[in-house]
């Protein structure tokens, strides 16, 4: 069936920008134009809906999260408002009591935010064992990048005093004790050992995320990071028919071929709305958690620099791999000596501009990186809400110049490169409005305006989520904007962000989201 959308103000992020109606058929931009060219091409079969003034645009594209983590968080106690160790037991508590949690069953919370505590320090296991002495317990910090374990949990675990450390992690010890603290990959490595809920749940969870993130405009959605154990998850979750976004997922290199293998028909291209784009890795950590890989030493530090979560060798292996099977890369690359990495060794592997590598976070790249980055047409992809989330932190960990240069999204622009703007939900929510506007002011939440030469437009921002995302995913020519032959992927906003007040952009309502031409989410309002 055929479908005009009229008296709308749209947004096409096309050269001609503002149009007035809109003809979709079976699921794809037919013609877009003024009101009376629409309306003529009805027939008996079209649905006319009269859009009052309302403004659409393209619908927003996630070029960075992890889609099963934002699932898993509904199965989380939440951490994100403790101010002290007092709310963590608090919170974990009253879970606990409410949710009737039986003896030996996990506990797994996430958010906690050690600079933002009272104590400014992580939480040990020592700490949490006085929540409960009978469950084992796993609290994830706000990065993701760190955490703690019980001591029930490390039993469980099997984690004993002799662990040793795996490379480009940390595993925290006094007096040859562990604390149960741990960092980037011996975190993770020990993270994918706690049970999983059950199959039922799971599914049930990945509705939860898929509804979450098309109540913020969102159509096209990251899966950030698949190992060896989201398989099996996977399989139930494209079985169960439950995808109506599109879900792009980046396996590692040590995954690849079992992904590959066992979802053939999604390779490089969507089936069930799934694809397989490429491949990650990760270089460094967190500057919040003082993990990225930095070339200068951190605020306070006669030496310390963090430091890389993988070798010289394995970053050529992953970049190798990844152009001789034409899949895209993605890095993980906060401190600007990870970023420093992934340039070098894309320089030394050459010729990868075909498969676009993607700097993922590029937090702390230089203006220099971003210059040779740009001459290997390689993508930063900016979380730019680290300046309003994390911003005082980064002043905090770098000083205030240091700090002024974090996502340096203008000075990509400047260089005149394709860039791309995310959340890396779960870190923060999928709002795609409140990071325009964290683009267009850099404000901390303590109020300050940090790097005022890196503010840029709202219509550029507005690209960093829409047309050049399409670019990053290889889809500028099926997605990102409001064209003739283009899925008719739509987002409807009670205002135009456009010619609102700056401050005004991160309260502008998402009203519905269209994928396909199809409505899926629809603000509901109380009349």
């Amino acid at each position: 069936m055929k479908k005009i959308l009229y008296n709308a103000n749209i947004i096409t992020m096309e050269k001609e920008l503002y149009k007035e109606a809109i003809l979709i058929d079976e699921g794809i931009i037919k013609e877009v134009g003024t009101n009376e060219k629409i309306l003529n091409l009805k027939d008996d079969n079209t649905e006319i809906i009269d859009m009052c003034g309302k403004t659409i645009l393209p619908s927003f594209i996630d070029s960075h999260s992890h889609f099963s983590a934002v699932a898993n968080s509904y199965m989380q106690i939440s951490l994100s408002d403790c101010k002290n160790f007092k709310d963590i037991k608090e919170k974990v508590n009253n879970y606990i009591r409410k949710n009737d949690v039986k003896e030996g069953e996990w506990l797994i919370a996430s958010g906690y935010d050690h600079n933002n505590l009272e104590e400014q320090i992580h939480p040990k296991r020592e700490y949490l064992d006085s929540f409960t002495q009978e469950n084992p317990i796993v609290i994830q910090h706000q990065s993701g990048h760190v955490g703690v374990f019980n001591t029930k949990a490390l039993e469980m675990l099997n984690i004993k005093n002799d662990v040793e450390t795996p490379e480009g992690g940390a595993i925290e010890k006094v007096d040859g004790e562990l604390t149960g603290y741990m960092e980037e990959t011996a975190f993770v490595k020990y993270l994918k050992m706690v049970p999983m809920p059950s199959i039922d749940k799971l599914l049930e969870a990945y509705v939860k995320a898929q509804n979450e993130y098309l109540s913020y405009g969102i159509t096209t959605v990251q899966e950030g990071y698949m190992s060896h154990e989201l398989l099996n998850l996977y399989k139930a979750l494209l079985n169960a028919n439950i995808l109506k976004i599109d879900l792009v997922g980046y396996p590692d290199l040590e995954s690849i071929q079992e992904f590959k293998n066992e979802f053939p028909k999604s390779y490089k291209k969507y089936n069930r709305n799934f694809k397989i784009n490429g491949i990650k890795m990760i270089l460094d950590g967190s500057p919040q958690g003082k993990t990225a890989w930095m070339k200068n030493p951190y605020k306070g530090e006669k030496e310390y620099k963090g430091y890389p979560s993988m070798n010289h060798e394995k970053v050529i292996e992953n970049i190798k791999y990844a152009k001789e099977n034409e899949i895209q890369i993605l890095a993980h690359c906060n401190g600007d000596s990870a970023s420093q990495e992934f340039i070098d060794s894309c320089k030394e592997v050459g010729n990868v501009e075909k498969i676009r590598p993607v700097i993922i976070h590029a937090q702390l790249i230089t203006d220099e990186e971003l210059k040779e980055a740009k001459k290997l047409k390689l993508i930063p992809s900016f979380f730019v809400g680290h300046v309003y989330y994390f911003g005082d932190t980064h002043i905090k960990n770098f000083g205030f110049d240091r700090a002024s240069k974090i996502s340096p999204v203008k000075t990509a622009i400047n260089n005149d490169m394709i860039y791309t703007l995310h959340q890396d939900s779960p870190i923060i929510k999928p709002n795609m409005l409140e990071t325009i506007w964290c683009a267009v002011k850099r404000q901390t939440k303590k109020g300050e305006i940090l790097g005022k030469n890196e503010c840029v437009t709202v219509l550029d921002a507005i690209k960093g989520i829409t047309i050049n995302s399409a670019y990053q995913y290889f889809e500028e020519d099926t997605k990102g904007s409001i064209k003739e032959g283009k899925i008719a992927d739509l987002v409807v906003l009670d205002k135009d962000p456009l010619k609102v007040e700056m401050d005004e952009i991160k309260n502008i309502k998402i009203l519905e989201t269209i994928k396909n031409g199809e409505s899926l989410y629809k603000l509901v309002t109380i009349q």
